[in-house]
């Protein structure tokens, strides 16, 4: 499986050590982040990553910033991307099974890296459920991307 993962400056040096987990465990990571720790801009990350998973350059991303909330916000604004911020497992679980999430999100400052790990864990291996209530949903969703102008 092919990783996407992206930072801003709050969260280089766990991006990184994330990496190095992933690839230890078998994935292709793939790095859409900034390598800095002087700020930078959390959009631009977001983005990027938003359009590898919609372009299937990777399968799943990664996003992290401060909070998590930021990055997974410019990541949403990509119709198509369903990113989901979790500081524990059982949102990270929900997230794949029920919304189909294709993005992770968290906060480098709100969960340690063991913490993360558990996340990065439990949403890489939650299957969708593919269940009719959350397909009809998930179509929902698509339905409101189709109206923005």
């Amino acid at each position: 499986m092919k990783v996407g993962i992206a930072n801003d400056h709050a969260a280089t040096e766990m991006k990184f050590q994330l990496m190095d987990y992933l690839a230890s465990k078998g994935y292709e990571v793939i790095n859409y982040g900034f390598d800095t720790n002087e700020s930078c801009d959390y959009p631009v990350a977001g983005e990027r990553l938003a359009h590898a998973v919609l372009d299937k350059e990777v399968d799943l991303g990664i996003a992290i910033c401060g909070t998590g909330v930021g990055i997974s916000i410019a990541c949403n604004k990509v119709n198509g991307i369903r990113a989901g911020v979790c500081s524990e497992c059982d949102t990270a679980r929900l997230i794949r099974e029920h919304n189909n999430a294709n993005i992770l999100a968290f906060g480098a400052r709100i969960v340690d890296l063991d913490k993360a790990k558990e996340l990065v864990d439990t949403f890489l291996t939650t299957p969708f459920s593919n269940g009719e209530r959350h397909n009809h949903r998930i179509a929902l969703l698509a339905d409101i991307e189709k109206r923005q102008k």
